[in-house]
């Protein structure tokens, strides 16, 4: 199993009380954590989003994903980086191949394409976006998948789509990875997300129940099948909400902390709320170095070949994160 980490970026109120000034610096010092030689970490990411979540915030930062992608590139120099994920339409594709093809060149080749459809409503309309349904969002995505891969394997694209109309829009340098970026195509709807993922993607990335995990992967296998492409060569992720401590009393206590953090943002009863969803859940990834150990080994026998962990308390105490490093990535390697 391949591990990446999520670097607080703030959408998470997981940079409350800390300077904004000293933001970069939280943020840098976890990359190069992550970037270290000897580090356990494949990947570094951070998610596209504008406002913090569950509510949108007036005063809390949520720092842009590529204006990170880019300062990640020229500051690390082993990590991959990547987005998970970016929203398809908050950006023209042509001009997003444009921008990745370069942060792909400042890193040396160490860029992951992380793409989605959207979900975050009151952001989209906030930022003039609107909200538009989920198959516009969907057909949104499919044809600036297909205008990114053209653009990455030919130097240019054109398409005379629904949604996107490009006309030889010159993509040079091409990135630095042969074959282009690699895509992680994020999201487990059945009819067109997985389809896409069958065609384009060397990822996928969802997430669920042990059965709900097997059958996406049976209808990405059949999608593949129908498209003549090859299902073992797609890697499947998911992402994980990680807390790891050294007993259980020790993980109440981490969980008792993070909850008191987001109270005063969200209120006693959404922060109780936003912890039994995150934390205890299918996507959650909590208790000692065994049980977490446990589940993931579980989930790896069901085909998971990555996972993704966030830490929530990574830009206050990184005990849990260095406590995952040392036990429970051993126990799966």
């Amino acid at each position: 199993m391949r591990f990446g980490m999520f670097v607080p970026q703030g959408w998470r109120y997981d940079l409350v009380g800390i300077d904004p000034a000293q933001h970069w610096q939280t943020m840098h010092s976890l990359a190069e954590h992550a970037d270290a030689p000897d580090s356990v970490w494949e990947s570094m990411w951070v998610y596209d989003h504008f406002h913090t979540t569950p509510v949108p915030s007036q005063t809390e930062a949520t720092h842009e994903a590529w204006s990170l992608m880019a300062a990640f590139a020229a500051s690390t120099s082993r990590v991959r980086i990547g987005q998970m994920c970016t929203c398809m339409s908050y950006r023209n594709p042509a001009y997003l191949a444009k921008v990745a093809a370069t942060v792909d060149h400042v890193s040396g080749g160490r860029l992951e394409m992380g793409i989605g459809g959207g979900w975050y409503e009151q952001e989209w309309r906030a930022y003039g976006y609107g909200f538009p349904s989920i198959p516009e969002r969907l057909g949104r995505l499919r044809e600036g998948v297909e205008i990114m891969h053209q653009a990455w394997t030919t130097g240019s694209a054109t398409l005379d789509g629904t949604y996107y109309q490009v006309d030889g829009a010159i993509v040079q340098p091409q990135p630095v990875q042969p074959g282009g970026i690699p895509f992680w195509i994020a999201g487990g709807g059945e009819k067109v997300t997985l389809k896409i993922a069958a065609k384009y993607a060397s990822y996928t990335n969802f997430t669920g129940t042990p059965e709900e995990f097997t059958h996406r992967s049976e209808v990405l296998r059949a999608h593949c099948e129908n498209l003549g492409t090859d299902f073992e060569a797609i890697t499947r992720s998911s992402n994980f909400n990680t807390v790891v401590g050294v007993d259980e009393a020790d993980v109440a206590r981490r969980l008792a902390v993070i909850e008191a953090r987001l109270t005063p943002f969200l209120g006693a009863e959404k922060a109780a709320t936003l912890m039994a969803e995150n934390y205890h859940s299918p996507n959650a990834a909590v208790g000692t170095p065994s049980q977490v150990a446990a589940k993931l080994a579980e989930r790896r026998e069901l085909g998971l070949g990555y996972a993704i962990h966030y830490f929530p308390e990574a830009a206050y105490d990184r005990s849990g994160l260095e406590l995952f490093a040392a036990e429970v990535v051993p126990a799966l390697r």
